[in-house]
């Protein structure tokens, strides 16, 4: 017979800590080096607060995910606010840390289905927010969305970013990055003017 057994609030500094604490695990070593007892170490407090919060690992992983997931669309928010979104969005898309990240994530959920399935559902939500907000943008700025599809733009954009990132960050590759950055960079100046310097204190915000 189950027992219902009490879960701390999602407004407990103490759950805080233990998010914060598997983001920084997961960023320096890998998602495998989280463990209950290891995400308690870290945040200076004793493994069974771990289970008070979260009943499983998956469960921690998943708030961990979904709290990195707001943030996101958060962000996104302020990027669309901007004075130049597209440069707003070019580089919230090319934040490490962020990217580093994300990719423990899809690491972890090619091992965890249930973690996978809602990685995916958020990723296509996040996609969604995204090429709306460039279309917005190209429809404000009058372009030919023929030349420029908003969901292309959305793609390239952040696709080439993250690889960019991972490459640089995970490989210290480095070939052809300048490059790359220049022509989506001149696109950018093309449809939007050249860079502000609001575009880059919202990246380091």
């Amino acid at each position: 017979m189950s027992t219902t057994r009490r879960i701390g609030t999602e407004t407990s500094q103490t759950r805080t800590a233990l998010l914060d604490a598997t983001e920084r695990l997961m960023l320096e070593e890998g998602y495998a080096a989280v463990t209950s007892r290891r995400v308690a170490a870290r945040a200076g407090l004793k493994p069974q607060l771990v289970h008070y919060y979260f009943r499983t690992m998956d469960d921690l992983f998943l708030a961990a995910y979904r709290r990195r997931a707001e943030q996101g669309l958060e962000r996104l928010d302020q990027a669309l606010e901007a004075p130049q979104p597209l440069w707003a969005m070019w580089d919230l898309s090319r934040d490490p840390r962020r990217t580093a990240l994300t990719m423990e994530f899809v690491a972890l959920a090619n091992h965890r289905k249930p973690i996978r399935a809602e990685i995916a559902a958020s990723a296509e939500r996040y996609r969604a927010a995204v090429r709306a907000g460039v279309d917005t943008v190209l429809e404000r700025y009058g372009v030919d969305r023929r030349r420029y599809p908003a969901i292309v733009c959305t793609v390239m954009m952040m696709g080439v970013a993250q690889i960019l990132v991972i490459e640089e960050e995970s490989l210290g590759m480095a070939t052809g990055h300048g490059e790359t950055v220049a022509f989506v960079e001149q696109r950018l100046t093309e449809i939007e003017g050249s860079r502000q310097a609001a575009a880059d204190a919202l990246a380091s915000a």
